[in-house]
């Protein structure tokens, strides 16, 4: 789970995958030395044109690829960052991740500093003069070849950022990941999941338990839990886990983070175990929470909705990918709360309804929707896609109870009769009895 986590923050960094590429570039360039050493394959006499360069030449070619590709990854560096300030103020700064976990952008950075390393390497081993001349033919003719690889990489990356600063590519990132994160976390499960309680576990729930706390000993989000190590900790000590905070909540040190039932006292060792499952962050991940992909999308929603900014065309299209994501919740099925192992309960676990990701997806962007028949009348039509899909009733509740108050907040917010009678149309669609 550790190394999971850690594996999460490198690839989330800008230093992995350049670093990973200079070291290629060194081996690259090692290699090709030698070929030209051992070997001595006088590839410059056969093929003047081509490889005969001297060593004068082979510097000043070396040095004019190194110094060029460290000056355009340095403009490449600048360009991300100025990318990224704007994603930011646009935007949020929650996508910002999106943006550093971009393979592209790290490949690009990796390409430029790898190739200015190889130089330095190629570089160094070239002699002249009294110490006997050497010039690695291959190697030099490589360099040139990186440097035309860089050159294309470069045109690469100004079409790559130019469209990934735009608003539909940032808001189909996060959509791709959150409903990567949907397909990994619903149906999941620890232990035995079953959809609602049994009856033994009903009657130990209805009886008075005396509970142990454990305190968090980190502040921070939780980003990942063992569920497996909390089932088999829980099993160890013979007791009944309760998780007081889960993925994506906020915990500050000290604060209660689990509680023990059937246990007697709970020592410093076991608080030790209980806490070093749970992986704190400073920031919410989206891999085992997909409420934070949500969230990204929504606050995306409302800075469009801003009077600042005012951009209904943005505000719409993360209503699109919001429908695409609990359209696809529809039809999955949730763990229960209530894990067992072997018929008796052992954890009860916290996590998102499709109440409540119904709720964070479309509560906001409706209180700050008011007035705007647009937005309105396409919330409504996304409700209807939805319900048409829900074949569990229980499930259309939360996406009528979504419409009744679309259609209330239409009547105090719209003056005009005519774009009033366009949303009461819409909801309809959801609503059929639905009325002015």
């Amino acid at each position: 789970m550790i190394i999971y986590h850690y594996w999460q923050e490198m690839r989330a960094s800008f230093w992995f995958v350049p670093a990973v590429m200079v070291v290629g570039a060194v081996l690259l360039a090692a290699s090709l030395i030698a070929v030209d050493t051992f070997l001595e394959l006088d590839i410059g006499v056969r093929w003047p044109l081509l490889f005969g360069a001297g060593a004068g030449g082979a510097r000043g070619l070396l040095s004019t690829v190194a110094s060029s590709m460290i000056t355009v990854a340095g403009v490449v560096f600048s360009i991300t960052i100025v990318a990224l300030s704007l994603t930011s103020s646009q935007y949020t700064s929650r996508v910002l991740r999106n943006f550093m976990r971009d393979r592209t952008n790290q490949v690009v950075l990796g390409v430029f500093v790898g190739i200015f390393a190889y130089c330095l390497v190629v570089l160094r081993v070239i002699r002249e003069g009294e110490e006997g001349a050497f010039v690695p033919s291959l190697a030099v003719l490589m360099a040139l070849i990186l440097a035309f690889v860089g050159i294309g990489f470069l045109i690469f990356f100004i079409h790559h950022i130019s469209v990934s600063i735009q608003a539909s590519s940032i808001i189909a990132t996060a959509a791709e990941e959150t409903m990567a994160a949907i397909d990994v976390l619903f149906p999941a499960g620890i232990g035995q999941a079953p959809k609602t309680c049994n009856i033994d576990e009903q009657a130990w729930l209805s009886l008075p338990h005396s509970w142990k706390s454990i305190s968090a000993s980190r502040t921070g989000y939780i980003e990942t839990v063992g569920m497996d190590l909390l089932l088999e900790l829980a099993c160890k000590y013979n007791a009944v886990l309760r998780m007081e905070r889960g993925i994506g909540d906020f915990v500050v040190e000290g604060t209660l983070l689990v509680s023990l039932a059937d246990v007697k006292e709970v020592d410093s060792k076991q608080e030790s175990e209980f806490n070093s499952i749970y992986i704190m962050s400073r920031q919410r991940t989206v891999e085992q929470d997909a409420s934070f992909g949500i969230r990204q999308i929504v606050d995306i929603a409302l800075k469009a909705l801003s009077p600042g900014i005012n951009d209904t065309t943005t505000a719409i299209l993360c209503i699109n990918y919001l429908t695409a994501i609990i359209f696809r919740l529809a039809s999955r099925e949730f763990p229960s709360r209530y894990r067992t192992h072997e018929g008796k309960l052992r954890v009860i676990a916290p996590g998102p309804s499709f109440d409540d990701l119904a709720n964070l997806a479309f509560d906001q962007i409706r209180q700050n929707a008011a007035g705007n028949v647009m937005m309105l009348v396409h919330m409504l039509e996304s409700l209807a896609k939805i319900a048409v899909h829900t074949e569990c009733c229980e499930r259309r509740v939360p996406l009528e109870r979504q419409a009744e108050q679309l259609l209330e907040l239409a009547k105090k917010s719209i003056d005009s009769c005519i774009d009033l009678s366009r949303v009461t149309e819409a909801a309809r669609l959801i609503l059929p009895h639905a009325s002015a």
